[in-house]
Protein backbone atom coordinates (compact mmCIF):
# COMPACT_ATOMS: atom_id res chain seq x y z
CA UNK A 1 0.00 0.00 0.00
CA UNK A 2 2.91 2.55 0.73
CA UNK A 3 4.23 1.42 -1.99
CA UNK A 4 1.26 2.95 -4.42
CA UNK A 5 1.08 5.97 -2.61
CA UNK A 6 4.53 6.58 -2.96
CA UNK A 7 3.80 6.04 -6.75
CA UNK A 8 0.96 8.45 -6.78
CA UNK A 9 2.66 11.36 -5.09
CA UNK A 10 5.66 11.01 -7.31
CA UNK A 11 3.25 10.74 -10.63
CA UNK A 12 1.39 14.08 -8.91
CA UNK A 13 4.48 15.90 -8.41
CA UNK A 14 5.71 14.84 -11.67
CA UNK A 15 2.33 16.06 -13.83
CA UNK A 16 2.87 19.53 -11.42
CA UNK A 17 5.29 21.33 -13.44
CA UNK A 18 3.76 20.80 -16.66
CA UNK A 19 -0.51 21.20 -15.91
CA UNK A 20 -0.50 23.81 -13.18
CA UNK A 21 0.84 27.34 -13.67
CA UNK A 22 2.50 27.37 -9.96
CA UNK A 23 4.20 24.22 -10.11
CA UNK A 24 7.52 25.41 -11.04
CA UNK A 25 7.91 27.54 -7.95
CA UNK A 26 9.76 24.57 -6.31
CA UNK A 27 13.47 24.67 -6.38
CA UNK A 28 16.10 21.87 -5.27
CA UNK A 29 15.92 23.23 -1.98
CA UNK A 30 11.91 23.24 -1.60
CA UNK A 31 10.54 20.96 -3.95
CA UNK A 32 6.83 20.32 -5.16
CA UNK A 33 6.04 17.54 -2.29
CA UNK A 34 7.01 19.76 0.36
CA UNK A 35 5.36 22.89 -0.85
CA UNK A 36 2.06 20.58 -1.24
CA UNK A 37 2.65 19.72 1.97
CA UNK A 38 2.77 23.03 3.47
CA UNK A 39 0.15 24.61 1.66
CA UNK A 40 -2.06 22.06 3.74
CA UNK A 41 -2.75 24.24 6.38
CA UNK A 42 -4.72 26.53 3.79
CA UNK A 43 -7.00 23.34 3.68
CA UNK A 44 -7.56 23.52 7.23
CA UNK A 45 -8.25 26.98 6.74
CA UNK A 46 -10.73 26.59 3.75
CA UNK A 47 -12.65 23.62 6.06
CA UNK A 48 -13.13 25.96 8.83
CA UNK A 49 -14.46 28.47 6.97
CA UNK A 50 -16.92 26.14 5.01
CA UNK A 51 -18.15 25.31 8.33
CA UNK A 52 -18.47 28.50 10.11
CA UNK A 53 -19.98 30.60 6.75
CA UNK A 54 -21.98 27.62 5.37
CA UNK A 55 -22.65 24.26 7.21
CA UNK A 56 -23.43 25.67 10.35
CA UNK A 57 -24.96 28.84 8.87
CA UNK A 58 -27.89 26.45 7.96
CA UNK A 59 -27.98 23.55 10.48
CA UNK A 60 -28.28 26.54 13.15
CA UNK A 61 -31.41 28.27 10.80
CA UNK A 62 -33.14 25.07 9.71
CA UNK A 63 -32.40 21.81 12.14
CA UNK A 64 -31.73 23.31 15.78
CA UNK A 65 -34.09 26.49 14.91
CA UNK A 66 -31.67 29.49 15.76
CA UNK A 67 -32.91 32.83 15.27
CA UNK A 68 -31.35 34.02 11.91
CA UNK A 69 -30.05 37.15 13.47
CA UNK A 70 -28.49 35.13 15.87
CA UNK A 71 -26.87 32.85 13.80
CA UNK A 72 -25.85 35.81 11.84
CA UNK A 73 -23.86 37.66 14.70
CA UNK A 74 -22.35 34.47 15.76
CA UNK A 75 -21.33 34.04 11.76
CA UNK A 76 -19.50 37.87 11.76
CA UNK A 77 -17.75 37.23 15.05
CA UNK A 78 -14.58 36.03 13.35
CA UNK A 79 -14.40 39.08 11.43
CA UNK A 80 -13.26 40.49 14.98
CA UNK A 81 -10.17 39.39 15.04
CA UNK A 82 -9.17 40.19 11.58
CA UNK A 83 -7.81 43.30 12.16
CA UNK A 84 -5.15 41.89 14.63
CA UNK A 85 -3.51 40.14 11.80
CA UNK A 86 -1.38 43.04 10.96
CA UNK A 87 -0.10 42.70 15.02
CA UNK A 88 0.24 38.97 14.70
CA UNK A 89 2.62 39.13 11.63
CA UNK A 90 4.50 41.58 13.56
CA UNK A 91 5.35 39.37 16.80
CA UNK A 92 5.95 36.42 14.22
CA UNK A 93 8.48 38.92 12.40
CA UNK A 94 10.27 39.62 15.34
CA UNK A 95 9.81 36.48 17.74
CA UNK A 96 12.69 33.91 18.48
CA UNK A 97 12.25 31.44 20.88
CA UNK A 98 14.82 29.33 22.78
CA UNK A 99 13.96 26.14 20.00
CA UNK A 100 15.23 28.84 17.26
CA UNK A 101 12.00 29.43 15.64
CA UNK A 102 9.77 32.10 14.07
CA UNK A 103 7.10 31.30 12.87
CA UNK A 104 6.01 27.82 14.08
CA UNK A 105 5.07 28.76 17.46
CA UNK A 106 2.22 30.95 16.03
CA UNK A 107 0.89 28.44 13.57
CA UNK A 108 0.91 25.91 16.57
CA UNK A 109 -1.16 28.43 18.34
CA UNK A 110 -3.07 29.01 15.70
CA UNK A 111 -4.06 25.20 15.36
CA UNK A 112 -4.84 25.08 19.06
CA UNK A 113 -7.22 28.22 18.66
CA UNK A 114 -9.01 26.52 16.11
CA UNK A 115 -9.07 22.90 17.93
CA UNK A 116 -10.44 24.55 21.05
CA UNK A 117 -13.21 26.57 19.24
CA UNK A 118 -14.19 23.33 17.19
CA UNK A 119 -14.52 20.93 20.53
CA UNK A 120 -16.41 23.20 21.97
CA UNK A 121 -18.82 24.55 19.64
CA UNK A 122 -21.28 21.75 19.02
CA UNK A 123 -22.24 20.67 22.34
CA UNK A 124 -23.09 25.18 22.69
CA UNK A 125 -24.71 24.99 19.90
CA UNK A 126 -27.10 22.31 21.45
CA UNK A 127 -27.07 24.58 24.23
CA UNK A 128 -28.33 27.39 22.29
CA UNK A 129 -31.09 25.95 20.41
CA UNK A 130 -32.82 24.65 23.69
CA UNK A 131 -33.70 21.28 22.79
CA UNK A 132 -33.86 18.48 24.38
CA UNK A 133 -31.83 18.15 27.97
CA UNK A 134 -30.33 21.45 27.07
CA UNK A 135 -33.65 23.36 27.56
CA UNK A 136 -32.97 23.25 31.70
CA UNK A 137 -29.55 25.47 30.97
CA UNK A 138 -30.16 29.21 30.90
CA UNK A 139 -30.40 31.28 27.09
CA UNK A 140 -27.17 33.16 28.21
CA UNK A 141 -25.12 30.16 29.12
CA UNK A 142 -25.40 28.90 25.24
CA UNK A 143 -25.17 32.30 23.55
CA UNK A 144 -21.93 33.18 25.06
CA UNK A 145 -20.79 29.43 24.30
CA UNK A 146 -21.37 30.02 21.44
CA UNK A 147 -19.76 33.01 20.84
CA UNK A 148 -16.53 31.92 22.19
CA UNK A 149 -16.48 28.87 19.88
CA UNK A 150 -16.41 31.32 17.00
CA UNK A 151 -14.65 33.58 18.24
CA UNK A 152 -11.56 30.80 19.44
CA UNK A 153 -12.11 29.73 15.91
CA UNK A 154 -11.65 32.74 13.79
CA UNK A 155 -8.77 33.88 15.45
CA UNK A 156 -7.00 30.35 15.07
CA UNK A 157 -7.62 30.67 11.03
CA UNK A 158 -6.50 33.94 10.87
CA UNK A 159 -2.85 33.30 12.78
CA UNK A 160 -2.80 30.23 10.33
CA UNK A 161 -3.09 31.67 7.39
CA UNK A 162 -0.80 34.71 8.34
CA UNK A 163 2.03 33.40 9.68
CA UNK A 164 1.49 30.14 7.04
CA UNK A 165 1.95 32.91 3.92
CA UNK A 166 4.70 34.73 5.93
CA UNK A 167 6.51 31.10 6.24
CA UNK A 168 5.53 29.93 2.88
CA UNK A 169 7.70 33.40 1.59
CA UNK A 170 10.21 32.91 3.56
CA UNK A 171 10.98 29.25 2.33
CA UNK A 172 10.47 30.59 -1.26
CA UNK A 173 12.79 33.16 -3.59
CA UNK A 174 10.97 35.99 -4.60
CA UNK A 175 10.80 35.33 -8.22
CA UNK A 176 8.38 32.22 -6.65
CA UNK A 177 6.66 34.50 -4.93
CA UNK A 178 3.98 35.01 -7.44
CA UNK A 179 3.31 31.20 -8.19
CA UNK A 180 3.47 30.51 -4.05
CA UNK A 181 0.40 32.92 -3.78
CA UNK A 182 -1.72 30.89 -6.45
CA UNK A 183 -0.35 27.66 -5.10
CA UNK A 184 -1.52 28.40 -1.33
CA UNK A 185 -4.68 30.03 -2.61
CA UNK A 186 -5.89 26.88 -5.04
CA UNK A 187 -5.11 24.90 -1.95
CA UNK A 188 -7.87 27.16 0.32
CA UNK A 189 -10.60 26.90 -2.39
CA UNK A 190 -9.66 23.05 -2.54
CA UNK A 191 -10.29 22.39 1.13
CA UNK A 192 -13.25 24.54 0.78
CA UNK A 193 -15.05 22.20 -2.16
CA UNK A 194 -14.12 18.84 -0.53
CA UNK A 195 -15.29 20.00 3.08
CA UNK A 196 -18.28 21.51 1.81
CA UNK A 197 -18.98 17.78 -0.21
CA UNK A 198 -18.53 15.86 3.09
CA UNK A 199 -19.84 17.95 5.15
CA UNK A 200 -22.93 17.91 3.23
CA UNK A 201 -22.92 14.06 2.81
CA UNK A 202 -22.33 13.48 5.89
CA UNK A 203 -25.31 15.23 7.59
CA UNK A 204 -27.45 14.26 5.31
CA UNK A 205 -29.74 12.34 8.03
CA UNK A 206 -29.28 15.08 10.04
CA UNK A 207 -28.84 14.39 13.96
CA UNK A 208 -27.32 16.53 17.25
CA UNK A 209 -25.06 13.50 17.91
CA UNK A 210 -23.88 13.31 14.18
CA UNK A 211 -23.37 17.28 14.46
CA UNK A 212 -21.01 16.24 17.32
CA UNK A 213 -18.93 13.96 15.81
CA UNK A 214 -19.10 16.21 12.37
CA UNK A 215 -17.73 19.18 14.13
CA UNK A 216 -15.43 17.18 16.06
CA UNK A 217 -14.07 15.35 13.32
CA UNK A 218 -13.10 18.44 11.75
CA UNK A 219 -11.07 19.36 15.11
CA UNK A 220 -9.08 16.46 14.43
CA UNK A 221 -8.69 16.57 11.00
CA UNK A 222 -7.31 20.21 11.26
CA UNK A 223 -4.83 19.77 13.94
CA UNK A 224 -3.25 16.78 11.60
CA UNK A 225 -2.96 18.73 8.65
CA UNK A 226 -1.49 21.24 10.13
CA UNK A 227 1.28 19.01 12.14
CA UNK A 228 1.92 17.67 8.85
CA UNK A 229 1.86 21.11 6.56
CA UNK A 230 4.66 22.16 9.73
CA UNK A 231 6.73 19.25 10.05
CA UNK A 232 10.50 20.11 8.93
CA UNK A 233 9.90 23.51 7.04
CA UNK A 234 10.99 26.06 9.30
CA UNK A 235 14.90 26.11 10.35
CA UNK A 236 16.07 26.17 13.71
CA UNK A 237 17.75 29.62 14.18
CA UNK A 238 21.90 28.55 15.23
CA UNK A 239 22.64 31.82 16.84
CA UNK A 240 19.84 32.05 20.27
CA UNK A 241 22.59 34.68 21.69
CA UNK A 242 20.37 37.72 20.13
CA UNK A 243 17.57 36.82 21.99
CA UNK A 244 17.80 39.90 24.66
CA UNK A 245 18.21 42.25 21.70
CA UNK A 246 15.88 44.80 21.81
CA UNK A 247 13.00 44.46 19.49
CA UNK A 248 11.46 47.49 17.67
CA UNK A 249 7.75 48.49 19.00
CA UNK A 250 4.75 47.53 16.77
CA UNK A 251 4.20 51.44 16.30
CA UNK A 252 7.70 51.76 15.03
CA UNK A 253 7.12 48.81 13.25
CA UNK A 254 4.05 50.12 11.13
CA UNK A 255 5.44 53.76 11.01
CA UNK A 256 8.50 51.88 8.80
CA UNK A 257 5.57 49.74 7.09
CA UNK A 258 3.84 52.36 6.06
CA UNK A 259 6.82 54.69 4.36
CA UNK A 260 7.29 52.23 1.88
CA UNK A 261 6.57 52.88 -1.49
CA UNK A 262 2.85 53.54 -2.05
CA UNK A 263 2.08 51.34 1.44
CA UNK A 264 -1.26 53.22 2.48
CA UNK A 265 -2.55 53.85 -0.84
CA UNK A 266 -1.96 49.88 -1.64
CA UNK A 267 -4.07 48.96 1.50
CA UNK A 268 -7.07 51.61 0.23
CA UNK A 269 -7.18 49.83 -2.97
CA UNK A 270 -7.19 46.38 -0.76
CA UNK A 271 -10.15 47.48 1.57
CA UNK A 272 -11.90 49.25 -1.61
CA UNK A 273 -11.57 46.68 -4.21
CA UNK A 274 -12.41 43.65 -2.06
CA UNK A 275 -15.59 45.20 -0.52
CA UNK A 276 -16.66 45.69 -4.51
CA UNK A 277 -16.02 42.12 -5.32
CA UNK A 278 -17.59 40.99 -2.30
CA UNK A 279 -20.68 42.68 -1.36
CA UNK A 280 -22.98 40.47 -3.86
CA UNK A 281 -21.44 37.02 -1.57
CA UNK A 282 -24.45 36.12 -0.20
CA UNK A 283 -27.03 37.44 -2.96
CA UNK A 284 -25.97 35.91 -5.78
CA UNK A 285 -27.55 32.34 -5.22
CA UNK A 286 -30.89 34.36 -4.37
CA UNK A 287 -30.85 36.45 -7.35
CA UNK A 288 -30.63 33.89 -9.54
CA UNK A 289 -33.32 31.75 -7.37
CA UNK A 290 -35.82 34.81 -6.84
CA UNK A 291 -35.29 36.46 -10.52
CA UNK A 292 -34.40 34.17 -12.91
CA UNK A 293 -36.05 31.23 -11.25
CA UNK A 294 -33.46 29.18 -11.20
CA UNK A 295 -33.32 25.83 -9.54
CA UNK A 296 -31.61 24.83 -6.17
CA UNK A 297 -29.28 22.54 -8.45
CA UNK A 298 -28.44 25.53 -11.63
CA UNK A 299 -27.68 28.49 -8.32
CA UNK A 300 -25.37 25.09 -7.02
CA UNK A 301 -23.71 25.10 -10.18
CA UNK A 302 -23.37 29.20 -9.91
CA UNK A 303 -21.47 28.81 -7.14
CA UNK A 304 -19.06 26.14 -8.41
CA UNK A 305 -18.52 28.66 -11.49
CA UNK A 306 -17.68 31.67 -9.21
CA UNK A 307 -15.06 29.30 -7.39
CA UNK A 308 -14.14 27.82 -11.01
CA UNK A 309 -13.42 31.63 -12.29
CA UNK A 310 -11.73 32.69 -9.19
CA UNK A 311 -9.25 29.48 -9.90
CA UNK A 312 -9.02 30.44 -12.93
CA UNK A 313 -7.86 33.66 -11.92
CA UNK A 314 -5.44 32.63 -9.76
CA UNK A 315 -3.64 30.67 -11.98
CA UNK A 316 -3.52 33.25 -15.08
CA UNK A 317 -2.27 35.77 -12.69
CA UNK A 318 0.69 33.14 -10.93
CA UNK A 319 1.57 32.47 -14.60
CA UNK A 320 1.60 36.40 -15.67
CA UNK A 321 2.99 37.71 -12.86
CA UNK A 322 6.01 34.82 -12.87
CA UNK A 323 7.42 36.31 -16.29
CA UNK A 324 7.76 39.76 -14.49
CA UNK A 325 4.61 41.49 -14.95
CA UNK A 326 3.96 44.74 -12.93
CA UNK A 327 1.82 43.17 -9.85
CA UNK A 328 -0.44 46.54 -9.55
CA UNK A 329 -1.24 46.55 -13.57
CA UNK A 330 -2.43 43.10 -12.54
CA UNK A 331 -4.68 44.79 -9.91
CA UNK A 332 -5.50 46.78 -12.46
CA UNK A 333 -6.77 44.70 -14.59
CA UNK A 334 -8.83 42.24 -12.20
CA UNK A 335 -10.61 45.20 -11.01
CA UNK A 336 -11.55 46.48 -14.73
CA UNK A 337 -13.37 42.59 -15.51
CA UNK A 338 -15.68 43.62 -12.43
CA UNK A 339 -17.43 45.97 -14.69
CA UNK A 340 -18.13 43.93 -17.16
CA UNK A 341 -18.76 41.02 -14.52
CA UNK A 342 -21.59 43.03 -12.72
CA UNK A 343 -23.02 44.69 -15.88
CA UNK A 344 -23.50 41.52 -17.14
CA UNK A 345 -25.11 40.15 -14.18
CA UNK A 346 -27.81 43.09 -13.84
CA UNK A 347 -28.67 42.94 -17.59
CA UNK A 348 -29.70 39.25 -17.12
CA UNK A 349 -33.00 39.85 -14.99
CA UNK A 350 -34.69 41.94 -17.94
CA UNK A 351 -33.00 39.70 -20.68
CA UNK A 352 -34.31 36.74 -18.38
CA UNK A 353 -30.88 35.37 -19.83
CA UNK A 354 -29.36 32.22 -17.17
CA UNK A 355 -26.54 31.91 -19.42
CA UNK A 356 -25.24 35.55 -19.18
CA UNK A 357 -25.84 35.95 -15.62
CA UNK A 358 -23.77 32.48 -15.72
CA UNK A 359 -20.97 34.67 -17.68
CA UNK A 360 -20.80 37.36 -15.17
CA UNK A 361 -20.43 34.89 -12.13
CA UNK A 362 -17.42 33.82 -13.78
CA UNK A 363 -16.32 36.84 -15.03
CA UNK A 364 -16.82 38.12 -11.01
CA UNK A 365 -14.64 35.46 -9.86
CA UNK A 366 -12.11 35.82 -12.48
CA UNK A 367 -11.65 39.21 -11.44
CA UNK A 368 -11.51 38.84 -7.84
CA UNK A 369 -8.85 35.91 -8.47
CA UNK A 370 -6.78 38.38 -10.46
CA UNK A 371 -7.16 41.26 -8.06
CA UNK A 372 -6.52 39.54 -5.11
CA UNK A 373 -3.33 37.88 -6.37
CA UNK A 374 -1.70 41.58 -7.59
CA UNK A 375 -2.52 43.25 -4.33
CA UNK A 376 -0.78 40.01 -2.43
CA UNK A 377 1.84 39.80 -5.18
CA UNK A 378 3.02 43.04 -4.55
CA UNK A 379 2.34 43.59 -0.83
CA UNK A 380 5.01 40.00 -1.16
CA UNK A 381 7.49 41.95 -3.14
CA UNK A 382 7.49 45.56 -1.50
CA UNK A 383 7.59 44.27 2.24
CA UNK A 384 9.85 45.85 4.41
CA UNK A 385 13.33 43.55 5.03
CA UNK A 386 12.26 41.64 8.49
CA UNK A 387 8.64 42.60 8.07
CA UNK A 388 6.95 39.83 5.90
CA UNK A 389 4.50 38.93 8.88
CA UNK A 390 3.52 42.68 9.23
CA UNK A 391 2.97 42.87 5.54
CA UNK A 392 0.84 40.23 5.26
CA UNK A 393 -0.67 40.82 8.27
CA UNK A 394 -2.01 43.82 7.07
CA UNK A 395 -3.34 42.41 3.87
CA UNK A 396 -5.03 39.81 5.57
CA UNK A 397 -6.58 42.27 8.28
CA UNK A 398 -7.94 44.93 5.63
CA UNK A 399 -9.06 41.82 2.61
CA UNK A 400 -10.98 40.00 5.71
CA UNK A 401 -12.35 43.27 7.56
CA UNK A 402 -13.48 44.79 4.25
CA UNK A 403 -15.10 41.48 3.13
CA UNK A 404 -16.95 41.01 6.47
CA UNK A 405 -18.19 44.68 6.54
CA UNK A 406 -19.39 44.07 2.40
CA UNK A 407 -20.97 41.06 3.14
CA UNK A 408 -23.12 42.77 5.85
CA UNK A 409 -23.69 45.59 4.16
CA UNK A 410 -24.94 43.88 0.81
CA UNK A 411 -27.57 42.11 2.57
CA UNK A 412 -29.01 45.62 4.69
CA UNK A 413 -28.51 47.29 1.37
CA UNK A 414 -30.35 44.91 -0.61
CA UNK A 415 -33.73 43.77 2.05
CA UNK A 416 -33.70 48.36 2.76
CA UNK A 417 -34.19 49.07 -0.91
CA UNK A 418 -36.16 45.96 -1.67
CA UNK A 419 -38.34 47.17 1.41
CA UNK A 420 -38.95 50.73 0.35
CA UNK A 421 -40.17 49.61 -3.39
CA UNK A 422 -42.47 46.96 -1.47
CA UNK A 423 -44.02 50.00 0.04
CA UNK A 424 -43.98 52.16 -2.91
CA UNK A 425 -46.62 51.01 -5.29
CA UNK A 426 -45.10 53.01 -8.71
CA UNK A 427 -41.12 51.83 -7.75
CA UNK A 428 -41.97 48.62 -6.86
CA UNK A 429 -43.75 48.33 -11.03
CA UNK A 430 -40.85 50.17 -12.55
CA UNK A 431 -38.11 48.61 -10.69
CA UNK A 432 -39.34 45.31 -10.41
CA UNK A 433 -38.33 42.35 -7.53
CA UNK A 434 -34.26 43.24 -8.61
CA UNK A 435 -34.24 46.74 -7.47
CA UNK A 436 -32.50 45.85 -4.19
CA UNK A 437 -30.46 43.49 -5.77
CA UNK A 438 -29.35 46.31 -8.43
CA UNK A 439 -28.60 48.86 -6.23
CA UNK A 440 -25.86 46.47 -4.72
CA UNK A 441 -24.47 45.47 -7.69
CA UNK A 442 -23.91 49.47 -9.30
CA UNK A 443 -22.57 50.33 -5.95
CA UNK A 444 -20.01 47.72 -6.59
CA UNK A 445 -19.40 49.53 -10.09
CA UNK A 446 -18.61 52.09 -8.44
CA UNK A 447 -16.45 50.90 -5.89
CA UNK A 448 -14.78 49.27 -8.82
CA UNK A 449 -14.14 52.82 -10.25
CA UNK A 450 -12.92 54.14 -6.99
CA UNK A 451 -10.44 51.30 -6.80
CA UNK A 452 -9.11 51.76 -9.94
CA UNK A 453 -8.74 55.65 -9.34
CA UNK A 454 -7.01 54.85 -5.95
CA UNK A 455 -4.54 52.63 -8.03
CA UNK A 456 -3.64 55.40 -10.99
CA UNK A 457 -0.34 56.47 -8.87
CA UNK A 458 0.77 53.21 -8.32
CA UNK A 459 0.44 52.58 -11.72
CA UNK A 460 2.33 55.40 -12.58
CA UNK A 461 4.66 55.14 -9.96
CA UNK A 462 5.57 51.58 -11.38
CA UNK A 463 5.66 52.66 -14.62
CA UNK A 464 8.72 55.43 -14.00
CA UNK A 465 11.66 53.06 -13.44
CA UNK A 466 10.74 51.66 -16.57
CA UNK A 467 11.18 54.71 -18.41
CA UNK A 468 14.10 56.63 -16.99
Amino acid sequence: MNRYSHKAMQTWVNLGPRFLPFADAATPDLPLSRLLRLSLFQVSVGMALVLLIGTLNRVMIVELDVPASLVAVMVSLPVLFAPFRALIGFRSDTHRSALGWKRVPFIWRGTMLQFGGLAIMPFALLVLSGGGEASQAPVWVGQVAAGISFLLVGAGLHTTQTIGLALATDLAPPESHPKIVGLMYVMLLFGMIVSAVVFGAALVDFSPGRLVQVIQGAAVTTIALNLLALWKQESRARAPANLRRPDPSFRESWDTFCRGEGARRRLVVIGLGTMAFTMEDVLLEPYGGQILNLSVAATTVLTATLALGGLFGFGVASRVLSRGADPYRMTGIGTLLGVPAFLAVISAAPLNSPLLFGLGAFLIGLGGGVFSHGTLTATMNLAPPGQRGLALGAWGAVQATAAGVAVALGGIIRDSVGAMAAGDASAAAQLGQAAGYNVVYWIEIWLLVATLVALAPLLRRARRPQSS
